[in-house]
């Protein structure tokens, strides 16, 4: 891994300020966070900028019912996302806001050099219209089922369960997420974005390793269905910047929303005498990278690098996605306390706790990550307090009160701490890849060899032996110098207890170059606990909390009352809730029936997908299903299963699926397709 120095820019995604921030948030902003610590641990330079997304509909209404300015609200919610950030030791150089000069003097600036261009048409449309609000609708103000694929519930802009993209009025039984009415089909003239235009250099863009599989391969399907023309204005009443030359139109919040990465950069660097231009002309040295979460993905892979591009500006070196994050295997939940809100968070534990947990957790793919708070627990006990800090406590307290302090001058084992910083590299290179699960696990290795070197030398036996102060000064001088570097290594994730351990060392450097320094001939301050073990009653107490915070209190007594009142037993958390009661003939339309596998067959680029060949008893179906991960192709073949036999033909990157194979189970590993009894034949209807 080179040690050049870099520049390097780095923002995560921009959290909307009409609410608090939550644990799902701190996903992306502690591994933000901890990438960036790293970087500059190995003296790179990095900026770290952020914004609250301060514009759109939510905010305006918002504000309407608090019966105060939009400006008001806006920065009242800057100033709690900014406390909760610190807190949480989220090192950011700037954080600005959407709404600001200079947002409004990109924004207006980017838009004009696409429109010179020829890359944003004006066309009439049809568009939803809340008659009893008084008020066309953004598309996430509007609801209905998918029209690609049925599924309820869903926005009016994309389907969260099958990808899809439409507009609102696309969307079977549409409803106002204001009023509730049905929305009307009004006329008006939208600006749009010409994205189709940027085609061939968006294939270049996303084919070159600036992506993840999973989401190159997702990019590969829009590619697939047709790049869109992107409807970038809004009508008034909104909450944003108008549209130059265009009265009466504003910007959707999705187009300024990006621009305030390089707002907040431009604000930062007008304060420190940075060159903007520097960092953000197509030809710069410098690197730019996101974080954001993979449900944005859309954005800033396709819309983001082309109105970049189209503008004349560079486009990011990456953009990492990650996954959502779960709490004890399910979504958070307002009614069992665990949609937790960074605040109740903060006021019963540690933030550094959660820092070390999620990237005990956290790789580079976009996998969901899950809070599992009994592993919580057992874990920050086990490896901080247990291993980690551990070491310093047991060794400090011999060399502050036999030897006042001082440190012996040489180390007794020079090969183990030599050993110690040669795996600085291994771990350097997961950090670098943002492996920080593994990087932990690497980090924690190398506690238990710690803590394993003082159990085996025994100081404390050889302290009650005269004169052998010299041998227990050194193993306890050892062990220390095993901790500064373990603690070189986490302070990424934890730079509060790297700042404390660093006080009562008195070290200066926890660079990582300067781990190799043996750490010797020096003294050293009275230790004072560093972390202290999360009890169970605390976690309880914030669950509590969380419940009272959010409202969750009186839902979560009406769910115990009904299970009472039924008799049913408690709950599985995992387990999806059942959905919404339907008639026996809306039932009646699904055909399913029993199949044979006849081909299971892996896919070529698929990371879940098994090909499948299903003899329905009438005809042959081909069948992609998601099951790879839960099973062999060959362990298959042969067996019966369940289909749907209507469904409508998908097609897919792979070919065309003629149905649907019926599986249970949370995903992955854990899913079960479904098998008739014996003596089910194929193309037997299910009843």
């Amino acid at each position: 891994m080179t040690d050049t120095p870099r520049k390097i820019l780095v923002t995560s995604a921009l959290p909307y300020a009409n609410g608090p921030i939550h644990l799902g948030h701190l996903v992306e902003y502690i591994q933000t966070d901890i990438w960036v610590r790293f970087q500059r641990a190995r003296g790179h330079e990095v900026v770290y900028v952020c914004a609250d997304d301060a514009h759109g509909t939510p905010i305006m209404l918002k504000a309407r019912a608090e019966g105060i300015e939009p400006e008001t609200l806006i920065e009242r919610v800057r100033e709690e996302h900014e406390a909760d950030f610190a807190e949480f030791h989220i090192g950011f150089d700037h954080y600005h806001s959407t709404h600001s000069a200079e947002n409004r003097e990109l924004a207006g600036e980017i838009y004009r050099a696409l429109r010179d261009a020829g890359h944003i048409a004006t066309r009439t449309i049809d568009q939803a219209y809340d008659p009893e609000a008084g008020m066309f609708l953004p598309d996430r103000f509007v609801k209905g089922r998918c029209p690609k694929c049925g599924a309820e519930d869903q926005y009016g802009d994309s389907c969260e369960t099958c990808g899809a993209t439409y507009s609102p009025m696309e969307l079977q039984e549409p409803v106002s997420a204001i009023s509730g009415v049905t929305p009307e089909s009004r006329e008006s003239e939208h600006f749009f974005f010409r994205l189709a235009d940027f085609e061939a250099f968006l294939r270049e863009w996303t084919g070159s390793g600036r992506l993840q599989d999973a989401i190159r391969n997702k990019l590969e399907e829009w590619f697939e269905a047709g790049l869109s023309d992107w409807d970038i204005s809004r009508d008034e009443p909104y909450f944003g910047f108008e549209i130059p030359e265009a009265p009466g139109k504003y910007f959707y919040v999705w187009l300024d929303a990006p621009i305030g990465y390089m707002a907040s950069f431009r604000a930062w660097a007008r304060e420190h005498g940075e060159d903007f231009g520097a960092w953000w002309r197509p030809d710069s040295d410098a690197e730019l990278y996101h974080f954001i979460g993979k449900d944005i993905a859309y954005f800033h892979t396709l819309f983001w690098p082309a109105m970049l591009h189209g503008a004349g500006y560079r486009t990011p070196s990456a953009v990492f996605c990650h996954g959502f994050l779960t709490v004890n295997g399910a979504k958070m939940s307002k009614s069992r306390g665990t949609f937790i809100r960074a605040r109740d968070y903060l006021d019963h534990l540690n933030p550094e706790a959660l820092r070390y947990y999620l990237a005990a957790k956290l790789g580079d793919g976009v996998d969901d990550l899950d809070l599992n708070l009994d592993d919580f627990i057992q874990r920050v006990n086990s490896d901080l307090v247990g291993k980690v800090v551990n070491i310093a406590s047991r060794c400090a307290g011999f060399i502050t009160k036999r030897f006042d302090g001082q440190l012996a001058a040489e180390l007794p084992h020079p090969g183990l701490h030599q050993a110690f910083v040669d795996e600085g590299e291994a771990i350097a290179a997961a950090y670098e890849n943002r492996e920080f699960a593994q990087a932990m696990r690497r980090i924690m290795a190398l506690a238990d060899q710690a803590n394993q070197y003082i159990d085996e030398a025994r100081p404390w036996v050889l302290a009650k032996e005269p004169g052998r102060e010299a041998e227990v000064q050194a193993i306890n001088t050892q062990g220390l110098d095993l901790f500064r570097i373990l603690i070189v290594y986490l302070a990424p994730v934890l730079p509060k207890l790297a700042d404390e351990a660093a006080a009562f060392l008195r070290e200066d450097d926890l660079s990582w170059a300067g781990r190799t320094r043996a750490f010797t001939g020096r003294s050293i301050d009275r230790f004072k606990p560093l972390m202290t073990r999360i009890e169970g009653s605390t976690v309880e107490s914030l669950l509590e909390a969380s419940k009272a915070s959010l409202g969750g209190g009186e839902a979560a007594a009406n769910e115990a009352a009904n299970g009472a009142a039924t008799g049913a037993a408690e709950p599985d958390p995992a387990v999806e809730p059942i959905a919404d009661t339907i008639d026996f003939d809306t039932f009646a339309q699904v055909d399913l029936r029993v199949a044979r596998i006849e081909v299971a067959e892996h896919v070529e680029g698929a990371d879940k997908l098994l090909r499948l060949e299903l003899n329905i008893g009438s005809e042959r179906r081909q069948v992609f299903a998601g099951i790879k991960s839960a099973y062999a192709p060959e362990d298959l073949v042969g067996r019966h299963t369940v289909m749907v036999a209507n469904l409508a033909p998908r097609k897919m990157r792979f070919g065309v699926s003629e149905g649907m194979v019926l599986a249970a189970g949370p995903g992955g590993d854990e899913l079960r397709i479904l098998s008739p009894d014996d003596g089910a034949r194929p193309g037997m209807r299910v009843k």
